[in-house]
């Protein structure tokens, strides 16, 4: 019984510290469009960055960008750049930057803010017409921003 309360106490404390880390949406610092620091403190996983990507329900980056990596993604779009070789055109800071915010480094840009979570032109409160009465939860959390980085910087010419 002691060691299972035990066990208990140590995955608590763990996933408290990993929590601890976690920057708020609000609290992103920028430098040029780039976000030097961790969202998260944990490395991403490129493999659950991917799933991100290519998911409908979470990323659904395929929707706008195409990714030859991701040829069992259908539709993919061509509105944004190819994502292909982005590992070569960006930083990780860049790139986090890009996804948390891109219309802090790309004015006027059509991207969404997938980190945010205020100061939205007017968000809609589900389908009533009417703006949302407080703020919005990001549209991805931090650890998904750092895995879908991750996987991003995987992909290079």
């Amino acid at each position: 019984m002691k060691r299972a309360l035990l066990g208990m106490a140590v995955i608590a404390a763990a996933t408290t510290a990993s929590y601890a880390a976690d920057v708020a949406p609000t609290s992103v610092i920028f430098t040029d469009g780039a976000v030097e620091v961790s969202l998260t403190g944990t490395p991403g996983d490129a493999a659950q960055g991917r799933k991100v990507m290519g998911s409908r329900a979470m990323g659904n980056c395929v929707a706008c960008h195409m990714v030859s990596d991701m040829p069992d993604v259908a539709f993919q779009g061509n509105v944004g750049p190819t994502l292909d070789g982005a590992a070569d055109r960006w930083t990780e800071a860049q790139l986090r930057g890009i996804v948390s915010n891109a219309k802090m480094m790309f004015d006027g840009t059509v991207m969404p803010s997938f980190y945010k979570t205020t100061n939205f032109i007017r968000p809609g409160d589900d389908y009533t017409g009417k703006a949302a009465p407080a703020d919005l939860p990001p549209i991805l959390a931090g650890q998904q921003i750092e895995d879908v980085v991750a996987y991003l910087l995987t992909l290079k010419e």
